[in-house]
This record gives C-alpha cells, structure tokens and sequence, in this order.
C-alpha cells in the first residue's frame, strides 16, 4: 500500500483465503460492484454513526486514493462511495476502517478486486454464480456457517453474480433448522418494514465466508421474489396475514432495502433501476436482469393477442439493444427464474417464472421474443444463468426448428443454503434437452443436514484467453458434479457430466 495508508488508524484484519469459516462475524460489512474499466462502486456497512475511511492502490499506473463518507442511521448505517480513475484490467487493493462518533477507530480490513479490461483485451476470466440463501430456515449453521462461500472463495473468482434470494424476507431462521440442524438463530420474523428488511440483509451478511468472498470479487448482485415476499411483482406484492398491513404495498419497501444494502449504482434519470450491463474484456459481457418489478400479474392469461411482459417495455427494449450491439465471444445472461422449469405456487396464482408448461400463465411468449431475437442476429453465443427452483441444472434449447444450429444454454444453480427442491418436468416447446440434474427423489427423502448439504452447490463459467468457455456446477465443497465445455464458434456441447 502507498505511505498514506499507513495513516489508517486501527488494527489491521486479515483473512487468508484457506481460513476456515466461523459462524459470526463482526461489522463492517464491504463489496464492490459495478465494476468498469476506470471505476467502480465501493459499499460499506458499520454497527452505528460515524466515517469510513477507503484507501485503494492499484497494481497498475492509477494513483492511490484516500475516500471517506459518513454514516448514518438514515441508510442503516451504509454508504456507497464512487472509485473513479482506476487502471483497466488491474489489482486493486483496499484497506478500510470506520471510525465512531467517538472518533475511536476499528480494526482495519483488506480486500482487493480487479477492474474490468478493455473490451479488445482477450484476457481470461473466472465468474461464480448462484442464488437462494437462507430458505425455509435453511440458514448459517451454528459450527460452519454458510459453508459454500469458503468453496467459492477458494476458486478465486473475479466476478460473483448473486442471481437473487440472497435474503429470504418472508422467513425465519431458528435455533434448529429445517434439516436438524443447530443454527444461528435470526432476531427477525417476515418483514413488513424497512427495519425489518434491514435485519434479513444484515443476518446473511453477518456470514464471515460471505464477507471474505465480498472482500476478495467484484459482486453483481440482482434480485428475486424474496428480497420481498414469495412469487412478487408490483400487482401482487401485499399480504392480509399478520404481521403484514393488508393493502399495503411491499415490493417499495424491498426495493429501498435492496439498493441499500447493495453495492448497486443509483442514478436520478432512473431511480429504482436494477437492471444493467457489466462489458469484462473481449470475451465477456453479463447482462443482469430484473424479472420482478416491472412483470404482469402471474395469474395473468399469456394469450398470442395480449402477451405477457416479465421484464417491462423498457427493459426489454436495452436487452434486445444489447443483443444487437454487443461484440463480445460470450453473452451471459443473468435471469433469476429458469427458461424452461415451471415455477410458482400455488396453481391458482398463475405462473412465477417463463414457463408455461400446463398452464398459460407463465411469461413464454416474452421469453421466446427475445429468444427469436438472438437467432435472427447469429447469437449463438448465449448462456443464461438461472435460479429459483433450490436444485442444480443444465439443459441446451433449440427453440428454432428451422435453425438446429442455433443453441442457447442454460446452467441453473442449486440452492447456497436453503431447502431443497425438486421438479422433475420441463417445457418441451423449447426443443430442449436437459444435460444434467442434481437433485434427490422426493422432497421428503432428505432427513438430516448431511443429507441436505448434499445438494447446496453454485456454478462457475471459466473463459479463456483463447475464448473457450468451460461452465461448471459444483457442490457444496467445490467438487464438479457437471461440465460443459464450449467453443465460441459453435457453442456446441463438448463435454458433459464428469
């Protein structure tokens, strides 16, 4: 670090990458995301007032900076500071320490990230993702934590995708949970509040494998239902129990604490927005959708003459435009809910994700828009990664009959923590074959954590600086239950399950 960061008062924190996880962590909280060439955005979160105090040097001919904000309760004591400047391609190293009302400061924490490289550089890349965290009392166990963060660490990702359910709003976490298990229990019950969506966001991140996994990736976190509440969108977003108001809408609510506990860009021309694009090199661009705020009500009927929207005029309008413009080897698209699974329940409350399957409710007509988007500009380098169904996946689409060279693929990341799912059916209408499934024969078959942790898991794409894409979904202890291998001429299969 330069000189000046010696000037850092507090005693200095380090975490090495091998370090076994615990179950509690103290404040602060960083991440970094948002990333580009020359900036990026830093958050940070304290236990009380104050300041935090950044310090970055990078690896390349960027000069350092010192950045500092205050705290407040007002924003649950986070800030949000812009790195502008910054050197393409390069290590960046920070060291932050927040120092209280009483002008005493804490222990000083050390992270790094990588600025994204130009887009003609064809650099190597490394990219985890996954979703659903803390389900169904599925949460930080009391001896491990949440123990698929420490496999991911060690795989020394640059970029995480978070893929949504990243806190489960509408739950709770116990003493003992779902599979038996003793865990750390939460203070909170379903929020309702901003409070109390706070207290769901500050548990999971309480997480020491979380937050070295933070420390060391840039994070692209988008969102799913229950950031909220279960299956929401704008027109179905209030509940009548307790301890809801009824009539009361509560996907604002969930928005507000979303973007505050996040390291996600906020602008005035479009406040709210989360969706958005990150370009890493030649080989890479990540399109991060938001499936939730902007969609038609489930229970909605997707008819030919009035089709459904799941991501809104607008935002559909940027994807198709980043379609058409993008030269990158590689186009990821981040989708919280699958292509092809059927989600949602009950029956009665229409579809939750782009599936119809056996009823016309879900959001295929959107998805196959877009799909014949791709095929007409020569897209055959799309992958999308999805979530949502706590099981892990793989399956190649054909959706153009007449076009059998146009592939999409698509990887669907099992559960971080939380319980297992299974859905052993699929929209055949996509001229889809699915490569892979990891899930157990029922439901009821899991009996205890061990059983259950089994199938906790993430997936990771590898780019090379060749182009070739090798895409991967690991356990919970980072073995490969699945591979593919891709080459960007053909994006055909290559490889499958190892």
């Amino acid at each position: 670090m330069p000189a000046s960061a010696a000037s850092l008062p507090g005693e200095t924190i380090q975490s090495p990458p091998g370090e076994p996880a615990t179950p509690v962590a103290r404040a602060p909280a960083f991440a970094v995301g948002d990333v580009g060439p020359n900036q990026a955005l830093f958050w940070v979160q304290g236990e009380g007032p104050g300041r935090v105090v950044v310090e970055v040097e990078s690896d390349g001919p960027s000069a350092p900076q010192r950045l500092q904000r205050e705290l407040d309760a007002s924003r649950d004591y986070t800030a949000k500071l812009t790195l502008n400047g910054l050197s393409p391609g390069r290590r960046q190293r920070w060291r932050a320490v927040l120092i209280g009302a009483d002008e005493q400061p804490g222990a000083i924490t050390q992270g790094s990230f990588r600025t994204a490289p130009p887009s003609s550089a064809p650099l190597a890349v490394r990219l985890v993702f996954g979703a659903d965290l803390a389900g169904q009392n599925v949460c930080r166990d009391a001896a491990a934590g949440f123990e698929v963060f420490g496999a991911m660490a060690a795989r020394e990702p640059e970029l995480f995708v978070a893929l949504g359910d990243m806190t489960y709003a509408d739950g709770l976490c116990e003493a003992t949970g779902r599979y038996g298990n003793a865990q750390v229990p939460g203070d909170f019950g379903p929020a309702s509040d901003l409070a109390g969506f706070r207290a769901h966001w500050r548990y999971a991140r309480a997480d020491a494998g979380l937050r070295r996994l933070l420390a060391s990736t840039v994070y692209l976190p988008t969102w799913d239902d229950h950031e909220v509440v279960n299956d929401v969108g704008p027109l179905h977003d209030t509940r009548a129990d307790p301890p809801y108001t009824p009539g009361e809408p509560l996907l604002p609510i969930g928005l507000a604490a979303m973007l505050e506990q996040n390291p996600i860009g906020e602008h005035p021309d479009r406040p709210g927005r989360l969706y958005r694009g990150v370009r890493w090199g030649k080989h890479l661009e990540v399109l991060l959708l938001d499936t939730r705020q902007y969609r038609d009500a489930n229970s909605a009927v997707d008819a030919p003459e009035r089709p459904k929207t799941m991501l809104g005029r607008e935002q559909l309008t940027w994807l198709k435009e980043r379609l058409r413009q993008s030269d990158a080897t590689w186009i990821i698209i981040a989708s919280s809910v699958p292509l092809a699974i059927p989600t949602g329940a009950p029956a009665e409350g229409g579809r939750d994700g782009w599936a119809g399957f056996d009823q016309p409710t879900g959001f295929a007509q959107e998805r196959d828009e877009i799909l014949r988007v791709a095929a007409d500009l020569g897209r055959n380098n799309l992958v999308f990664i999805t979530a949502d169904v706590h099981f892990a996946a793989a399956f190649s689409h054909r959706p153009r009959a007449t076009l059998p060279s146009f592939v999409v693929h698509e990887l669907v990341a099992g559960p971080l923590s939380a319980g297992i799912g299974v859905i052993d059916d699929y929209d055949r209408g996509l001229g889809s074959a699915r490569l892979f499934m990891h899930a157990p024969p029922t439901r009821d078959a899991l009996r205890t954590y061990a059983d259950a942790r089994r199938f906790f898991g993430f997936g990771e794409l590898d780019i090379a600086d060749s182009g070739s894409l090798t895409a991967t979904l690991r356990g919970v202890d980072g073995g490969v239950l699945h591979e593919l291998r891709l080459t960007p001429e053909t994006a055909t299969r290559l490889a499958t399950l190892r």
